[in-house]
């Protein structure tokens, strides 16, 4: 027991109350939101980067690109070229000139050159003084931080302000944070401001002669105005001080004893000035908030967004934001309809649903997404896209917002149909930028819209709206134009976009244009796959004059869209490559950098491709470039020289003797350094390139070159010898490895793992991986790495004894196999008292440990003996971390599975208690091994206890124990025969509480899916309690009921219980009508199981009775099952189809004879 002066243990740091008060009191005083910062993450332009914000440089007026070779003055109307740059230039300089402004206010304050003392009342004339100039240079139309103890001043125009003047001396007054017991002090004036120092408790708050004149309230001591409690004046809106109606008074006083006195003529109020003070004065000091005007009170304060929590004609919304306001203004406010003419009716109705879809709750949401979607021609394409379009272009939209509406766009499109076409541009503009959105799901969502898009539109209209992007001078919407002609190409078909491409890839007119076309094959390539194949001639044909372009970036882009199409047609397609062999193999001789990366990436993909008599020659060709680029310095050319050598070293024509001689030592020297491990780009695709490599050239080649980097001091290099070393070992196997490498090998990886200084699962796995492929030969060594672990073992960092216990794991099967056994028992010993471990995962990993050694030692060699592991494994059930319960429980059923004659049944009964509780497990894997293990327990117990614990169980609420508990009892009734459990179920099942009977019945389901054929012995014995079930009138009764005559018939056909079977289906065929989707769905499984238990010739004599019946209900459901029938036994209905060869108006006979059916 501690020192009573010893500080309390918590179980849990946080920090000091004091410091949270403080922030509390910042975000009361300063209006902070410390969730802006999320709110902002959430939104989809603070994501983006500057490539994809280029999108709002897109008109929004006309919908069209701002287009720089605009011959016409009028057709930019202020947007050319020229002006756009002029407007960047200004911008980037407002920009730098507000950095510098800011710098040097921080560096300001940071001095200490502040006129005011935090602990000092200012004096009256420097407030004033401050107060006068706030007033006077307040000019500028920026927004200000808005502070519930200030009243805000009236609209400044914007022409008033001056460059940065206001914002300096706005940023250069000093905030100072107010303390708990400080009152505001408030200078007034005609424009109200903030002053930059306030008051303390004991100062007199200055009031200016402006407002004294006004206020009649007599002064009090030391001038201070007689206010009522709270400090603010009572006005009409506040329902604390306002005054009494008549019918609040009714209700107040009795109704006899009391007379309304009328007021004397020339009666005037005694306090008229409250009136004028209303809203003069901010509220200050203590006030109790009721919570119905909480709220309103904090959207006053200028603490909250004023935003409008009803709408008329909307109702409750989920949220509004402050920007939504200039999108719906016209619905905020409630206005006589009758006075609107039709389309500003419509206009209205279409910005209200889209409000409700936008920021409504889910159900309100579906609704009015159902209601847009079906009036989409009534309110036609104009007016729905005029208004869904600019939300999509807002700078604050969210995913989920623009999920939505993304989703109305895509139902309306739908609808709409060919009306769609005099927007198409206007939704292209919008939806482009979709395709190169960071998210996955925003691209699909795009590709669907413009494909629907292009589907209403038809070809040619989307070809005459896109044409002009096709070489517009922004590469931003060249970009996205590319990859909406690539969508369109998907849902039109390729051949219809063909003669289009090569004429765009060959246009004269402008690089621009052809750059774009190659673009577009690329896209499409990436986008479809195989699905190029048929036309990959043609499309090579397309592009195949870019490589030898004029244009540098064409040939590059043409070297990527060829290298995109071979990986799409991979391994077909060599032939429609012939025509840009030579360009391709001139060009690497030609070009360096960007270039070249492009060339060799195109040659990567396509010499895969080729036969390998050619595959060889030209991989030899282009190791020669390669070598030279080895030396490079450009991070991407590295990568793709990477990629290249992984892909010639696959081929089949390249030998392993090249690979040694040619590539292995230039290419170790160039890629396996130190500065590789840690540039992250670079470091898995050497690790993959050195494993393809290793398939070649053999396992003893490549580990010998880089095994004594296994001791290389810097820990990021030796992490990635061993990746590289493991990958290579799981590959090929160690057979090649000869004793002088294995010993290098092994002591390698031991001092690896002995100076991680940070433990790691590439080392955890590399060790297992060696160890285990070396096998018996790793005998001699095995004494060393057993004291390793055991002294890691006694580590004091919970990661490396978790570690080591991991590492345990993997070897026990090695160690079995070489014939240690008393290294066995000695870890198992150390594992045993390391069982008190209190790290949840470590403990996880012991337990994990000490099961692998049970495994391979077996029950009777344990060390310790099984005895007396399992009682401490006891009361580690009740951990509810989960891995530490899935490790138990394995463990424990692999010790009922295999000695459970060593533990004492009194143990055993205590364990079933406490798997009680692992059956309300999370993870489905927990669960399983929990219900076998009841299974294994009452193997060597008897069914009778375990019995008895699991139909207890049965009485608990949760509803996953209760299954778990059933399947369990199932099991247990096929591990101990059927009868030993039946019996108990069926006794049960006379219990008057819902859920136990429920239970009993999927306990039954259960045993009679698992013990199959025996089902035909039980099953006269529980029809009695199926026809009760069959006939309750709980729905769940009915249905589980259905499910054990369908398993029942399952197990029971062929083998004579045909009787008891027909009596069941009478009992299951009246519920066939039921409307429940999981009691009809059980029901017609039993119906299908009864036609392989009678066959079906009896279930069409059910059916016939009801296929033409006259109410379509019937008929419906009567149709149903004999579709089942004939889909299940079409040829074995024929004999028994009625005989309807004579008809007449009297009465038929349709019955069908022997002789007949013999014929």
């Amino acid at each position: 027991m501690s020192a009573p002066a010893s500080p309390r243990q918590l179980e849990s740091y946080t920090a000091p109350k004091e410091i949270l008060d403080e922030f509390n009191q910042i975000i009361e005083e300063e209006g902070f939101d410390p969730f802006a910062e999320t709110a902002n993450k959430r939104q989809i332009a603070s994501r983006q980067s500057e490539y994809h914000k280029r999108r709002f440089a897109i008109d929004r007026e006309v919908g069209v690109s701002k287009d720089a070779f605009a011959q016409d003055a009028d057709a930019t109307a202020g947007h050319s070229y020229a002006e756009a740059m002029r407007v960047a230039r200004v911008e980037k300089e407002e920009q730098r000139v507000r950095r510098a402004i800011e710098e040097k206010v921080r560096q300001e304050r940071e001095e200490g050159k502040e006129k005011m003392d935090l602990d000092k009342t200012p004096p009256r004339e420097d407030l004033e003084a401050a107060a006068s100039l706030v007033n006077t240079s307040s000019g500028n139309g920026s927004r200000r931080k808005r502070r519930w103890d200030v009243v805000e001043s009236g609209s400044i125009s914007v022409a008033e302000t001056k460059e940065w003047s206001n914002e300096v001396l706005e940023e250069s007054l000093p905030k100072k944070r107010s303390r708990w017991d400080a009152t505001p002090a408030h200078v007034l004036s005609a424009t109200t401001e903030e002053t930059p120092k306030r008051s303390r408790w004991d100062q007199t708050p200055v009031v200016s002669n402006q407002v004294s004149s006004i206020l009649a309230t007599p002064l009090g001591l030391g001038g201070i105005p007689s206010l009522p409690m709270g400090g603010a004046f009572p006005s009409a809106d506040d329902k604390h001080n306002r005054y009494l109606t008549d019918e609040e008074l009714d209700a107040l006083l009795p109704s006899s004893g009391y007379t309304i006195v009328t007021p004397p003529e020339g009666y005037a109020l005694q306090h008229p000035s409250r009136k004028l003070a209303t809203g003069t004065l901010p509220v200050s000091g203590f006030q109790i908030q009721d919570d119905s005007d909480a709220a309103a009170t904090i959207a006053a304060s200028g603490l909250a967004p004023e935003v409008p929590t009803e709408i008329p004609g909307v109702g409750a919304l989920a949220f509004f934001k402050p920007e939504d306001k200039q999108y719906f203004e016209k619905i905020l406010k409630e206005e006589d309809e009758s006075e609107l003419s039709v389309d500003e009716l419509k206009e209205r109705k279409i910005m209200r649903l889209l409000l409700k879809i936008k920021n409504g709750t889910p159900p309100v949401r579906k609704t009015a997404l159902r209601q847009i979607t079906d009036k989409a021609r009534e309110f036609g394409a104009g007016p729905l896209f005029d208004k869904i379009l600019p939300l999509l272009m807002e700078r604050t939209l969210e995913d989920q917002e623009r999920h939505l509406l993304v989703k109305v766009i895509d139902r309306v499109l739908y609808k709409l149909d060919d009306l769609v076409r005099p927007y198409v541009h206007k939704i292209l503009v919008v939806i482009e930028p979709l395709l190169i959105d960071e998210d996955y799901y925003a691209r699909v969502e795009g590709r669907e819209i413009i494909s629907n898009l292009s589907k209403a539109a038809g070809l040619a209209h989307m070809i005459s709206t896109m044409r002009p992007d096709i070489d517009h001078v922004d590469e931003y919407v060249r970009n996205t134009t590319a990859r909406a002609f690539s969508v369109v190409a998907s849902a039109l078909g390729i051949p219809s976009l063909l003669p289009f491409l090569k004429a765009v890839c060959r246009s004269k007119k402008s690089w621009q244009a052809r750059h774009t076309g190659i673009r577009i094959v690329q896209q499409i390539a990436i986008m479809m796959g195989c699905a190029v194949l048929p036309h990959l001639r043609n499309l090579v044909d397309a592009i195949a004059h870019g490589l030898t372009d004029e244009q540098q970036k064409v040939r590059t882009m043409t070297a990527l869209g060829l290298a995109a199409l071979a990986e799409a047609a991979a391994p077909y397609g060599i032939e429609s490559f012939d025509s840009v062999l030579r360009p391709l193999w001139i060009g690497i001789r030609q070009h360096r950098g960007k270039g070249l990366a492009a060339f060799l990436k195109a040659i990567g993909f396509i010499i895969p491709l080729m036969d390998p008599e050619y595959a060889s020659y030209y991989t030899k060709e282009v190791t020669v470039i390669l070598i030279r680029e080895f030396q490079s310095s450009d991070e991407e050319m590295k990568k793709i020289v990477l990629k290249v050598v992984k892909q010639c070293a696959a081929t089949e024509g390249v030998t392993p003797v090249y690979i040694k001689e040619d590539i292995l030592p230039e290419f170790f020297k160039a890629f396996w350094v130190r500065r590789m491990a840690l540039d992250r780009r670079n470091y898995r695709q050497v690790v993959e390139t050195t494993v393809e490599l290793a398939q070649k050239a053999g396992v003893a080649e490549i580990v010998g070159r880089i095994v004594n980097d296994l001791k290389d001091e810097a820990e990021p290099y030796r992490k990635m010898v061993m990746e590289t070393i493991t990958k290579v070992v799981m590959s090929l196997g160690a057979s090649d490895i000869d004793e002088r490498l294995e010993i290098r090998l092994v002591d390698g990886i031991i001092y690896a793992f002995q100076e991680q200084t940070t433990e790691d699962q590439v080392m955890l796995d590399g060790f297992g991986t060696v160890v285990n492929a070396l096998g018996i030969r790793v005998k001699p060594y095995l004494t060393q790495i057993v004291t390793t672990i055991l002294w890691r073992l006694n580590n004091k960092s919970a990661k490396v004894r978790q570690q080591a216990a991991d590492l345990t794991t993997r070897l026990a099967v090695v160690i079995k196999q070489c014939g240690e056994d008393q290294l066995l028992s000695r870890l198992g010993v150390v594992l045993f008292e390391q069982l008190g471990e209190e790290y949840p995962d470590t403990l996880g990993s012991i337990i994990a440990a000490e099961g692998a050694i049970a495994n391979v030692v077996g029950m009777t060699q344990m060390q310790p003996p099984v005895k007396d592991l399992l009682p401490r494994m006891t009361p580690i059930l009740r951990n509810r971390h989960e891995k530490v319960q899935e490790a138990s429980i394995n463990l424990i059923g692999r010790i009922a599975d295999r000695g459970a004659e060593y533990v004492p049944a009194r143990e055993w009964m205590r364990i079933c208690f406490e798997l009680l509780d692992l059956l309300k497990a999370h993870k489905k894997g927990i669960r399983r091994a929990a219900v076998n293990t009841f299974g294994y327990i009452a193997k060597t117990l008897g069914p009778q206890d375990v019995l008895s614990v699991l139909l207890t169980n049965l009485r608990v609420q949760e509803r996953q124990s209760r299954v778990c508990s059933t399947v369990a009892i199932a099991i247990v009734a096929e591990t101990c025969g059927p009868f030993t459990c039946i019996p108990a179920i069926l006794n049960e099942y006379r219990t008057a509480e819902l859920n136990v009977r429920t239970g009993c019945l999927k306990a039954l389901s259960f045993v009679f899916e698992y013990v199959g054929p025996q089902s035909a012995f039980y099953c006269d014995s529980v029809v009695t309690m199926l026809e009760d079930a069959l006939t309750d009138r709980d729905l769940v009764h009915r249905q589980t009921a259905s499910t054990i005559v369908k398993h029942l018939a399952l197990g029971v056909a062929g083998l004579g219980c045909e009787d008891s079977m027909t009596h069941l289906l009478n009992l299951v065929w009246p519920n066939c009508f039921e409307t429940s989707p999981h009691v009809i769905g059980a029901v017609m499984e039993a119906i299908e199981a009864m036609r392989v238990a009678l066959g079906p010739g009896v279930l069409l004599s059910y059916v016939l009775q009801g296929l033409f019946h006259p109410a379509r209900k019937v008929r419906e459901v009567y149709w149903r099952v004999y579709n089942a029938l004939y889909l299940g036994a079409a040829d074995a209905l024929v004999p028994f189809y009625p005989d309807l060869g004579e008809l007449s108006d009297d009465k038929n006979v349709y019955d069908r004879y022997p002789l007949q059916m013999w014929v």
